[in-house]
């Protein structure tokens, strides 16, 4: 009895220990369950003993425990561990045997069998590994330790990555998986997995960032280890939960720069670091550009990383081909490294990899230079033309070249920028001045203008200089020479065809003038004798009467016919035409009716329609079709919709003028008269207007 008392007494003991050191979750961090032994015992020693257990045991009891041989095929391995513990109290109220090394002998021989019980062999793929994974006992598992831990989600979500990873060892892969897609794990895991796994990710909602730490952290444990388990449980993991959550990969990468310079002598590590940030980028751009830039862009000069970051990069670009929630997050501390590296040779990245950066600068810089170029370009412009040096590579200077030209086009404030550094950088200046000269029948007429007083105020600071001799008189004459090409390319920019038309009609108007007010009338002036006497007078007179005549005639016509016609018509066609109508109204009422639903179908789905058009089409034709929208918009609203009121307006009062005129009777013989006067009016006018502009003329001559 006093023995039994003594045991009872041990087991409680034990208990308090291990609440009181590992507290509610045993030890979760390591991901090992230990029993607290006496001091004397020394059976198996350590915590993957007989009596040693984790939270999910048949998850992680392969990891150097030793069970009995003999396990129950319906026994779990929770079972197993409070079982065990009972036979050890069970075992402790018997005297120990007399010879300490015949127990020793007998765990020996029992270790063997212990383990190869405990040893989960690996699937060829892991396809193989998830079919025959079992979700009812999952689930099971997963319920045991809800109800042994109620209130410490962190264990549930460690028991499932602990279980996942230990029933899915297939053979590892690259710790980047480049020869799979890039949500590989994933995309393997079939419906009622993914239920479970974000069903239980919901719950533990509080705790998932630590949990995204102990899958990385417990991943870089695995790969100390030789040979180690494959690590396909803890990425399905972190798949799952960057797919609802990529801000928690956002939310400290300053701890895992630090963690992975900790780790930069050993590539496979870093790696894994960074493709586990990375799968923040495939939910949202926006944290996927913060993981690159933060993480990504310091190892491009590592040899080892570097293929990785630019292909994630790639990827990443890729996936979101609509740009414009991505902008204001590259600026030009990110931008102008890119930069560099795009362009400047021999530097860390290989050949290969600096073109395929290259390819990817376009987009880049769009993101760099975001939604409104117009107020921020002037800020990246120092560091354009500070590049922009005789020295530099050809691909490199052309670009740099294009970007100034697009920094002085779009932000007007970009030409003070370039006044205030204009002395310090002679020589790059003198580059973007010859720039501007040899394209100059490109500049738009904005630019143009703004660059001639600017290229004014260089040629005061060049005579300036070459006054001072304070600076490099080389720069400074090329500088002057390069200003004055420009100023005499503005000067003979083309030839002034309007001004010449303007003053020749200016002096065709004076003459004609003259030459009617000198003679009195338009008849006895010489221009009227030169046009008789080349028969351009009659031949306008003839035409005149042709055109009067049968305008007169047709007119007639249509008077004396139209009415009979329409009449008869009506009479004609009339019933046939309101049958017709008939017909139509009830096709279009049918056809309405039957395509109700199919007009509902494409409601519903035209907005999904267009966000895969968005997301599919490049960004060069969504602002195409942006720009297009706005300048419909805009020529609707500023010149269309007011030029259709004005004749709406005007309209209506030659209306109410013609009516008054008319006597409030519209008259066919009254719209006659009108027309007549009309034309006899301006005919008239027209000749006292060339009378008088003749007269102005000729006395404006005979004064000088």
């Amino acid at each position: 009895m006093r023995t039994a008392k003594n045991a009872q007494a041990l087991s409680d003991l034990q208990r308090v220990a291990r609440w009181f050191f590992f507290g509610e979750s045993g030890m979760a961090a390591a991901g090992r369950w230990e029993v607290v032994r006496k001091p004397g015992r020394k059976g198996t020693g350590g915590g993957g003993g007989p009596a040693g257990r984790k939270a999910l045991g048949e998850a992680n009891g392969g990891r150097g425990l030793a069970p009995p041989a003999s396990l129950a095929a319906s026994e779990t391995l929770f079972e197993l561990g409070f079982e065990k513990t009972a036979k050890k109290q069970n075992k402790e109220q018997v005297p120990p045997p007399p010879g300490r090394h015949q127990k020793k002998q007998n765990l020996a021989k029992k270790s063997p069998a212990g383990d190869t019980g405990y040893k989960q062999g690996k699937f060829r793929t892991l396809e193989d590994a998830l079919k025959a994974l079992d979700l009812s006992e999952l689930q099971k598992e997963l319920d045991k330790s809800l109800n042994m831990f109620p209130e410490n989600p962190s264990v549930w979500v460690k028991d499932l990555a602990g279980y996942l990873n230990y029933k899915l060892q297939a053979p590892r892969s690259d710790p980047t998986l480049s020869s799979h897609p890039h949500d590989y794990p994933y995309c393997l895991v079939n419906k009622e997995l993914r239920t479970i796994i974000k069903l239980l990710l919901s719950k533990s909602a509080g705790v998932l960032e630590l949990f995204f730490d102990h899958c990385i952290y417990t991943m870089l444990q695995e790969l100390d280890k030789t040979p180690g388990e494959s690590l396909h449980g803890y990425r399905i993991c972190i798949q799952a939960v960057m797919l609802d959550n990529p801000k928690i990969a956002t939310a400290n990468l300053n701890k895992y720069l630090e963690l992975l310079r900790s780790h930069q002598n050993r590539p496979a590590k870093c790696l894994t670091i960074m493709w586990a940030l990375g799968q923040a980028g495939f939910a949202d751009l926006t944290e996927g550009l913060k993981v690159w830039l933060s993480i990504m862009l310091p190892v491009l000069g590592i040899r080892s990383l570097a293929p990785y970051a630019v292909a994630s990069l790639d990827r990443l670009l890729m996936m979101h081909p609509n740009l414009t929630k991505g902008f204001g997050m590259i600026g030009p501390k990110d931008f102008f490294p890119l930069l560099d590296f795009a362009f400047v040779p021999n530097n860390s990245l290989s050949p290969s990899l600096q073109e395929q950066l290259r390819q990817l600068y376009p987009r880049l810089k769009v993101l760099a230079f975001g939604a409104k170029p117009e107020t921020t370009l002037h800020t990246c412009f120092p560091s354009f033309l500070s590049r922009t040096t005789p020295d530099c590579p050809a691909d490199m200077k052309q670009e740099l070249l294009s970007c100034l030209t697009e920094c002085l086009r779009l932000d007007p404030l970009s030409f003070s920028v370039w006044k205030q550094l204009y002395i310090k950088h002679l020589s790059q200046s003198s580059l973007l001045l010859n720039h501007f000269l040899e394209t100059w029948d490109h500049t738009s007429k904005k630019v143009r203008k703004s660059l001639q007083e600017t290229v004014h105020l260089f040629q005061v600071t060049n005579e300036e200089l070459t006054v001072k001799g304070q600076h490099n008189i080389q720069d400074v004459a090329v500088c002057s020479a390069v200003c004055k090409n420009l100023l005499l390319k503005m000067k003979a920019s083309g030839f002034p065809w309007s001004r010449l038309v303007l003053v020749l009609l200016v002096f065709t108007a004076g003459f004609l003038m003259h030459d009617i007010r000198t003679r009195g009338s338009f008849h006895a002036s010489a221009s009227a004798h030169v046009l008789r006497s080349s028969g351009i007078l009659s031949a306008s007179q003839q035409a005149w009467n042709k055109v009067s005549h049968y305008s007169v005639t047709g007119y007639s016509w249509l008077e004396a016919n139209v009415p009979l016609y329409y009449s008869h018509v009506m009479t004609v066609l009339g019933p046939n035409l309101q049958l017709v109508w008939a017909k139509v109204n009830e096709t279009a009422l049918s056809v309405s009716g039957k395509c109700s639903a199919h007009l509902g179908w494409i409601t519903d789905n035209l907005p999904r329609l267009i966000e895969w058009l968005q997301a599919r089409l490049p960004d060069s034709v969504l602002h195409l079709v942006e720009s297009l929208k706005e300048l419909l918009l805009f020529l609707m609203q500023n010149y269309l919709l007011p030029a259709v009121n004005y004749i709406i307006a005007s309209l209506e009062n030659i209306w109410k003028l013609w009516v008054a005129s008319c006597n409030d009777e519209g008259s066919w013989d009254c719209l006659r008269r009108q027309l007549a006067n009309l034309t006899h009016s301006s005919w008239t006018y027209l000749q006292d207007a060339t009378i008088a502009i003749k007269d102005w003329a000729l006395s404006i001559i005979s004064r000088h």
